[in-house]
């Protein structure tokens, strides 16, 4: 399945039917009078946050979601049909914005949440509803209501706890697959990444969601590399984990760029809790790696943790302390099965 994070759609709701005049005209029913009937309404169209669903790639196929107009009405107080609703299912996390691309209509977060998008148009009155003592025949009626017609993009932000953070190649994929079982695309190139892959990570009888996001470049706000779209997808996130390349020449100037495209985003991006990790500790000696984070937490103002992905060297540290940063509420409790075995 391909992953779309950014879609616009097309909906309409269904018009309203539109009133009927009639007149009874049994043969043995003296003065028969109006016996119209009203139009059905028009359907309307929702949005609802279903769950199984982690991209928008079913919007790509299908752009356009219009409602049934509702039957108009019949004689013998027949009232025509109401229009069936449309139903538009999209992910948890997702954003439903007007055709500026700014106005949040609406932001779909929790599962079985329902929105309606456009509702659909009432049905006339029939010239029943017109009748009165001094207008008993009346040949009015009314047309049904028109529907509504707009334009609005999809945008998702993927729903996580832990959001990974750092420039390309900075080990990111590499420890998502270490922790979870997400297999994400690994290589030695930049941008191997090129969408935010989601990983489940069990520690201390919990679990939580890690993303990886495709790697951040200077600029990246502002639409460079892989845009800043991407930066989206940690908005949600309890706590940002910042990986740094500790095999990089220019190390600090890496970590320094990540958090001036964080400060750049905007939002409370760069405020939220944040955990800096040096990686790759494998390739570097006693001396480099005492050298290299000492250098990180002088330029960063805290603690810095050591890890190295690939040869999963204290990952389970580094899982423990983001488990930490997280609200108990969003944690989940492991399954007894899958919970470490009791030892004396």
């Amino acid at each position: 399945m391909k992953f779309l994070d950014l879609t616009k759609v097309y909906i309409r709701s269904g018009a309203g039917g539109g009133g009927c005049v009639s007149f009874r005209r049994e043969k043995y029913i003296e003065y028969g009078g109006p016996d119209g009937g009203d139009g059905g309404g028009g359907g309307s169209v929702w949005a609802e946050a279903v769950d199984g669903l982690n991209t928008l790639i079913d919007f790509r196929y299908q752009q356009h979601f219009f409602a049934k107009n509702g039957q108009p009405g019949m004689g013998k107080q027949r009232t025509g049909k109401d229009g069936d609703d449309i139903l538009l299912r999209v992910p948890v996390g997702t954003e439903i914005l007007d055709e500026d691309q700014e106005t949040v209509i609406a932001d779909m977060t929790e599962l079985g949440q329902r929105v309606q998008l456009a509702r659909g148009g009432n049905g006339g009155w029939g010239n029943l509803h017109f009748k009165s003592a001094t207008n008993q025949a009346p040949r009015k009626s009314n047309p049904g209501q028109d529907g509504v017609e707009r334009t609005l993009w999809l945008r998702l932000k993927l729903i996580a706890d832990v959001g990974l953070l750092g420039l390309p190649n900075a080990g990111k994929s590499t420890f998502l697959a270490a922790t979870s079982n997400a297999r994400p695309k690994i290589a030695d190139y930049p941008f191997t990444t090129l969408h935010p892959n989601l990983g489940v990570v069990g520690v201390d009888s919990a679990e939580f969601v890690i993303a990886d996001i495709p790697g951040l470049i200077e600029g990246a706000h502002e639409g460079r590399g892989l845009g800043h779209r991407f930066l989206g997808h940690v908005e949600r996130c309890s706590v940002l984990m910042h990986l740094v390349d500790g095999t990089s020449e220019t190390m600090i100037e890496d970590y320094h760029t990540i958090i001036g495209e964080l400060e750049a985003y905007g939002g409370d991006l760069a405020n939220r809790p944040r955990i800096t990790v040096l990686n790759k500790i494998d390739a570097l000696d006693e001396e480099e790696l005492a050298t290299a984070c000492a250098e990180l937490e002088k330029a960063s103002g805290g603690p810095v943790m050591q890890m190295s992905a690939v040869a999963r060297t204290n990952t389970v540290e580094v899982l423990r302390a983001l488990r930490n940063e997280i609200d108990a509420a969003r944690l989940r409790e492991l399954p007894a099965e899958e919970q470490a075995p009791w030892q004396p």
